[in-house]
C-alpha cells in the first residue's frame, strides 16, 4: 500500500477545479445542471483549518486522490447532532487503498482537536467502512427514497 497523505483544503485552493469536476461527477443528481447544489460554492466553504467547515484532501504519491468533509450543519433527521462526516470521495482507481479510513482518521482527529467529543456520518453507501474504523451505528432512517445509516464515533 503507498503512503497516504492528508492536507486541508486551505493549503492547496488550487485543487479546487478538480475537486469540482470530481463532486459533480460523483453527484450529478445534486450538483449536476440545473440541480440544486453547487460544487464550487461547497468546496471554497470546506477552506477553513481551524473552524467548521473544513475540507481534507488525500494524496498518493503526491496525486490528489481523495476527499472528505468535516461539517456542522445538521442532518435533518438528527439535528442535535454535529459535526458530521461527509461529501466523501475516494477516485474510483484507488478505492479499496485505505483513502477513505485515512480521511475519517483526519476527521476525527481535527474533530478532536476542535473539542468534539463525537462525530457522526449519515451514509447509504460507507457502513463497511464506517464500521471496521470503529464507527456505532445509532439507527436507520429514511432520506430521499433511500435508508440512510446514522453512525456515531466516539473520540
Amino acid at each position: 500500500m503507498n503512503s497516504i497523505a492528508i492536507k486541508p483544503l486551505a493549503t492547496v485552493p488550487e485543487l479546487l477545479p478538480l475537486l469540482q469536476g470530481w463532486f459533480e461527477a460523483e453527484w450529478p443528481g445534486y450538483y449536476g445542471l440545473g440541480r440544486r447544489g453547487n460544487a464550487r460554492q461547497d468546496l471554497l466553504a470546506y477552506c477553513n483549518v481551524g473552524s467548521l467547515p473544513i475540507g481534507m484532501v488525500a494524496f498518493s504519491q503526491g496525486q490528489a486522490c481523495g476527499f472528505a468533509a468535516l461539517k456542522g450543519e445538521p442532518f435533518p433527521s438528527h439535528p442535535n447532532l454535529s459535526p458530521w462526516a461527509g461529501a466523501a470521495y475516494v477516485q474510483p482507481s484507488m478505492r479499496r487503498q485505505g483513502i477513505g479510513a485515512a480521511l475519517l482518521r483526519s476527521l476525527e482527529a481535527r474533530a478532536a482537536q476542535l473539542g468534539h467529543t463525537s462525530l457522526y456520518c449519515a451514509t447509504a453507501t460507507s457502513a463497511t467502512l464506517l464500521l471496521r474504523c470503529g464507527w456505532q451505528l445509532l439507527e436507520v432512517v429514511p432520506h430521499e427514497a433511500t435508508q440512510v445509516g446514522i453512525y456515531e464515533r466516539a473520540l
